[in-house]
């Protein structure tokens, strides 16, 4: 706790030692918000979309009353959209059912929407102070490495959650899950981990050991399998571009995007329009969490009355690139300037 009040990161979502001492309190809604954007997704990535979804949304109340469209599109970018559409949920459930406050404890934060143990421990900790614990990957090392835990991850996690629970203090739990956090983040990084200047290095078994550089162990991974599809930009006369919005559920779900073919070994062309379709060369490339996506792109220019099959023509002036999901943006950055020679 000495290291993290003087070496805190500085995140627009977080209440720094010095401010919390001041007796600044950290804003539910802000810790949720960051909580789900940051999973499985960098800080880095985070900083921007946290920054712009709160100035649109300063609070659940404000989020709870937005389009779907509209948080969809200004979620495009962070990937696994699922959780876009669990947020939106889960704001309505506060905002409605809750009387804009958030539950305090874990038990309470489990029962919303979108809301795992590793989430509700952090909300809870972080918000609200609780003594939970809160266990991600860069917490994870810093166990592994600190008690010399040898079996390898996934299956070592029940393992270092409770080594975990055991270094959880009743005092300043939040800021504790936030050193944790950092510390993993800023020194016992996954490679070349800079132990002297760590301050568990004194209590560390694997650096007594030598091998904190290897831990945590790792299990072999499958190797992920390859799909294929087709994608489909087709602009029409009056430079109006059609797009589709995908199915509730499954990948990409409730995202705009380009019509396509189903994903798979073989896929069968389904163009969404008639019309004389150009293959271009190359392909999109792109992959998900247990699979590579390999999406063949083909343009076509329409006239006016055209009567597509599915999918709906947005006007230049509205479309804007970065509503899409990344491998539908990857898709235009082939498709858009060949386009322009049609």
């Amino acid at each position: 706790m000495d290291w993290y009040d003087g070496h805190a990161r500085g995140l627009p979502w977080r209440v720094g030692p010095a401010d919390r001492r001041a007796g600044v309190r950290p804003d539910p809604y802000r810790v949720w918000l960051s909580e789900v954007m940051l999973q499985q997704t960098t800080v880095a990535a985070v900083r921007e979309k946290f920054r712009r979804f709160t100035e649109i949304w300063p609070d659940v109340r404000s989020l709870a009353a937005a389009e779907d469209a509209q948080v969809m599109a200004e979620w495009a970018g962070l990937g696994y959209y699922a959780r876009a559409r669990n947020l939106l949920q889960c704001a309505r459930v506060v905002a409605n059912d809750l009387g804009g406050r958030f539950p305090e404890t874990r038990e309470g934060l489990l029962a919303l929407p979108g809301i795992g143990p590793y989430t509700a421990a952090a909300i809870a900790a972080i918000a609200f102070d609780r003594p939970e614990t809160v266990v991600d990957g860069n917490v994870e090392r810093v166990v592994a490495r600190l008690f010399d835990v040898d079996t390898p991850l996934p299956k070592a996690k029940p393992e270092l959650t409770r080594l975990a629970g055991l270094l959880t203090p009743q005092a300043r739990p939040g800021d504790h899950a936030q050193a944790m956090m950092d510390l993993g983040a800023t020194i016992c990084t996954p490679r070349s981990p800079a132990c002297g200047i760590c301050p568990l290095m004194a209590s560390c078994a694997a650096r007594a050991t030598g091998r904190a550089a290897d831990l945590p162990r790792k299990a072999e991974k499958k190797p992920k399998p390859v799909r294929l599809g087709i994608a489909y930009v087709a602009r029409r006369s009056d430079g109006a571009l059609l797009l589709e919005t995908r199915p509730e559920r499954g990948l990409l779900g409730g995202m705009l995007g380009w019509p396509g073919s189903d994903w798979g070994e073989s896929p069968e062309a389904a163009p969404p329009v008639a019309a004389e379709w150009t293959v271009l060369g190359g392909d999109v490339r792109h992959t998900f969490t247990h699979f590579h996506l390999r999406l063949a792109v083909e343009v076509a220019s329409v006239d006016l009355d055209c009567r597509p099959e599915r999918g709906t023509f947005v006007p230049a002036r509205d479309f804007r690139p970065s509503s899409l999901p990344t491998v539908m943006r990857k898709v235009w950055a082939i498709a858009g300037p060949a386009l322009t020679h049609l």
